[in-house]
């Protein structure tokens, strides 16, 4: 048994060898930086970031080098980094209001307070592959103008004004926020909870239970009420001091989805919300984390659940890549007690099964064994 034992550190340690072969590839490719990963992979960084809960540019791009580029192990290592670091207090609540926007579109106002800011987006390129990017071309340096700072509203107090969306609401005072890095999750859940659940839920996971809901599965007709990304400031209150302290910036997406809702007894018919926030540019994630939430507030609304994408159970406890990774890579792990109890079940219930329907073969067996 000591001999298997040591037999598999070796193999492990050479499998960890390899993997530092194969993670570094060719040796006459200069390897990459992780200044390099921010710059130019930003998305991948920030999708890291997001789905890690740890806003930390560098470190997401060391998570993705050590990854070989597979975002979902980079997930993990900032999750299990993330969990050594020494918590110091909550910051105030980042105000989106006052973000310093580099890019804001409405797909329900053309003009609005403060325009649309196309920003850098894929929305308008053709999808088609480009040559001169493999060449190494020169990039052209983007056009400025001076411009003067202008309010940007939200949406969705352009339609509160005329009382056609329901309030943002008033936190409770007795409501304590949750943490959901700090304690386990229990269900039902406030809306607290569930929505940073699903801020670093799984970015696919989310995108298709978003889609369910506009294929008919929960349908509740949205509307992109605003897509906001930029930079907010974090400010954290001391307890010596007297005022906040400001911490830095973070860039994050802000959307805000508009459904449909045809009134109920308590309430007349308006538009509700659906929200999605997460770190870096990420508005695909935002927008299927708003469409998500929305779905999930059926119960409150008083909407039949009657999709996967409203239930809040099946959603939250499948939504963290995480988790569902450990599950269903650990099956690739030895097993081989339990298949030897399973095969022998299995063959134990075969010879009964032949015992009864083949009864001249089983006594051939038999008679052959003998």
């Amino acid at each position: 048994m000591y001999v298997a034992v040591k037999g598999g550190e070796a193999a492990i340690a050479n499998a960890h060898s390899l993997l530092a072969d194969r993670r570094r590839g060719d040796r006459s490719v200069p390897a990459l930086r992780l200044d390099q990963i921010v710059e130019q992979l930003a998305l991948g960084v920030d999708r890291v970031m997001s789905e890690g809960s740890l806003y930390d540019r560098e470190l997401a791009a060391l998570a993705i080098v050590q990854a070989r580029g597979d975002l979902i192990e980079a997930i993990f290592l900032v999750r299990a980094y993330r969990t050594t670091l020494p918590r110091f207090g909550y910051s105030r609540p980042i105000d989106t209001a006052t973000m310093l926007v580099e890019r804001r579109v409405s797909a329900t106002y053309k003009d609005l307070p403060g325009g649309q800011l196309l920003g850098p987006t894929f929305d308008y390129t053709h999808r088609l592959l480009d040559p001169e990017l493999a060449a190494g071309a020169d990039v052209a340096e983007p056009l400025q103008r001076e411009t003067e700072a202008q309010a940007m509203p939200r949406v969705s107090a352009i339609l509160a004004r005329e009382g056609l969306i329901e309030p943002d609401g008033e936190m409770p005072q007795d409501h304590v926020l949750g943490d959901i890095t700090r304690e386990p999750l229990e269900f039902p859940m406030a809306r607290d909870i569930r929505l940073q659940a699903l801020s670093r839920g799984d970015e696919g996971f989310l995108l298709a239970l978003g889609y369910s809901t506009q294929r008919g599965y929960a349908r509740n007709h949205p509307f992109v009420g605003e897509i906001r990304i930029g930079e907010v400031e974090l400010e954290l209150d001391v307890p010596e001091l007297s005022f906040a302290v400001p911490l830095g910036t973070v860039r994050v997406t802000e959307c805000q989805m508009v459904n449909q809702f045809k009134g109920s007894a308590k309430a007349p018919p308006q538009f509700t919300r659906g929200y999605g926030l997460v770190f870096g540019q990420s508005e695909r994630k935002a927008m299927a984390m708003a469409l998500c939430d929305r779905a999930l507030r059926a119960t409150e609304l008083g909407e039949d659940v009657v999709a996967a994408a409203q239930d809040e159970e099946f959603v939250i406890s499948h939504s963290d890549n995480v988790q569902a990774t450990g599950f269903v890579e650990h099956l690739k792990l030895p097993h081989y007690v339990d298949f030897q109890a399973e095969l022998d079940l299995v063959r134990r219930m075969r010879a009964e099964y032949d015992a009864r329907e083949n009864p001249a073969k089983v006594e051939e067996k038999r008679e052959a064994a003998e």
